[in-house]
């Protein structure tokens, strides 16, 4: 059995015992995320950065943005039949990443790029139409 699948069924059974965000702090000594992301914010905008090396397919990388939530999923795939390994750093392998937004963002207008292992995606805020300010008639209250 995959000791990854087997650590990752232990913290699920620590995360319904401590609860759901107990393991966030931890989350890196376990087993690095991947692929590892940089998240920049403007007031109207997130500029996502995801590091994705040796993708020579796009269709086998799958980006979904819905309202709040950035999810990646896909392969690093790094051909290493050049020997015995010695030492092995750069993470790869079947992955699949969800990430929380700081807010939510606008379905219709998302730019996704992939350019020397790094892929690139610009969301836009979601200003919702229910959030326009609405003037409010008021009415005289009789005297009685």
């Amino acid at each position: 059995m995959d000791p990854f699948q087997q650590m990752s069924d232990w913290k699920k059974n620590m995360d319904h015992f401590f609860g759901d965000r107990f393991w966030n702090e931890f989350e890196g000594l376990i087993k690095p995320t991947i692929p590892q992301i940089n998240i920049y914010q403007t007031d109207h905008e997130l500029f996502c950065i995801a590091s994705v090396p040796g993708l020579s397919d796009l269709e086998k990388l799958d980006v979904y943005v819905d309202y709040t939530t950035l999810e990646l999923k896909g392969s690093i795939d790094i051909d290493h039949s050049y020997g015995t390994v010695v030492k092995e750093e750069i993470l790869h392998g079947v992955f699949e990443r969800k990430i929380t937004l700081p807010f939510p963002v606008r379905s219709d207008k998302i730019k996704a790029t992939y350019k020397n292992g790094l892929v690139y995606i610009q969301l836009h805020r979601l200003i919702s139409e229910t959030s326009r300010k609405n003037r409010v008639h008021v009415h005289v209250l009789e005297n009685s």
